[in-house]
């Protein structure tokens, strides 16, 4: 079972390995840090609470806490886009300003359709459509050699914090429905 202090403390970790801060409005951490918990019993990881998760490992990857898209977010806005990890300026303002969604688009939909993806894999598993198999790609960052397989490579390196345009592609690689 996972405990508010235990999430909080992972948090707390983490904002201090990346040079952040957590929220400092200690109300709003504590319903944060409180949705992240809920997320990872309902799912067994911490979704995001301020986007929606389905509970597919593979559909909500990029939204896992701390999410790929956090440390552009500070970097461009101060503060990530649920709040949760702020830079040491807006830490020192209290103030944090509405962030932008940087999730695209086709990915809130793949979540969104995420109960039709789930009736097509059942009915690849019994045979009924022919083509079962889904596109992914490795992607290696050219920095560190950390290895990903996903659709699109991290914002940042998770190891070596590069950029996005640090990841090359090894190569597509087929799955299929039944995995």
């Amino acid at each position: 079972m996972t405990t508010l202090e235990m999430v909080r403390r992972r948090a707390e970790l983490d904002a201090k390995a990346n040079g952040y801060f957590l929220n400092p409005d200690s109300e709003f951490l504590e319903n944060i840090l409180e949705g992240l918990r809920v997320n990872e019993e309902r799912f067994g990881y911490p979704a995001c609470p301020c986007r929606i998760a389905v509970g597919s490992f593979e559909l909500d990857r990029d939204i896992i806490c701390p999410c790929d898209y956090r440390d552009p977010d500070v970097q461009d806005y101060g503060a990530c886009y649920c709040c949760l990890y702020v830079d040491s300026a807006t830490y020192e303002k209290g103030e944090i300003h509405p962030i932008p969604e940087r999730r695209l688009p086709e990915k809130a939909l793949k979540v969104f359709s995420s109960i039709e993806e789930e009736e097509k894999k059942s009915q690849l598993m019994a045979g009924v459509v022919e083509d079962a198999r889904i596109g992914r790609i490795l992607f290696y960052c050219r920095q560190c050699g950390y290895v990903v397989f996903r659709e699109e490579p991290p914002y940042i390196c998770p190891i070596c914090r590069a950029k996005r345009e640090m990841f090359s592609e090894i190569g597509p690689l087929l799955e299929t429905g039944g995995t």
